[in-house]
């Protein structure tokens, strides 16, 4: 009795295009780090996996400060009072990743606008700058802002264990678990626009 041919694994249309990103230059590309505030770790936004994601970022940062790479902080400001204040210690980012001296802050409230400001920190005469990327939520930040600076010709590398979500309800009424909806988040967007590695490969490559 013959047996069933396995089936091919799935590729991404970045292999399909036989395109590669390499890991970062630590020194040279800029370090992304969305939303890495306290409303996610405390309170009704708290997300799966948050804390070892946080701490994720704090090895990658310290690589890149060490190798004296560029640092961009994203925060997300919500209205005053409500979720993402900033004037308050929920919208804060979390103190061990909380921004140095010389290092660039982003507040936004669309969330597509830290890929137009890291299009502008690229060094005069050079190209699009490669990306590390670290964000929470996985779905709903990390995602929509690789998109875009994906389509402005970025090379993105993200940090997967540097990411974090949270469970929500399903279109047919099943609970989509942190953990799988954060894995078809960046399933989606390595797809088409960035390269996944651990904050280990990534610090080690660099």
């Amino acid at each position: 009795m013959s047996e069933t041919p396995a089936s091919p694994l799935p590729q991404t249309l970045l292999a399909l295009a036989g395109r590669t990103i390499p890991l970062p230059d630590l020194a040279t590309s800029i370090l992304v780090l969305i939303d890495l505030q306290n409303e996610y770790l405390a309170g009704p936004l708290v997300l799966d996996g948050a804390d070892a994601a946080v701490a994720a970022a704090v090895r990658l940062l310290g690589a890149v400060r060490a190798a004296g790479g560029r640092v961009v902080h994203v925060a997300h400001a919500g209205r005053p009072g409500g979720f993402f204040d900033r004037t308050a210690a929920r919208g804060a980012f979390a103190d061990v990743v909380a921004p140095q001296a010389g290092e660039a802050v982003v507040e936004k409230r669309a969330i597509s606008r830290p890929a137009r400001r890291c299009a502008g920190a690229r060094r005069p005469g050079a190209g699009p700058a490669t990306l590390t990327v670290s964000g929470l939520m996985t779905h709903n930040r990390a995602s929509p802002t690789v998109r875009p600076a994906g389509a402005l010709g970025h090379a993105i590398v993200v940090a997967h264990d540097a990411c974090a979500t949270r469970a929500l309800p399903g279109p047919d009424g099943v609970v989509v678990g942190a953990a799988t909806l954060g894995r078809a988040a960046l399933a989606g967007i390595a797809d088409r626009f960035c390269r996944l590695a651990s904050v280990a490969e990534i610090v080690g490559a660099g």
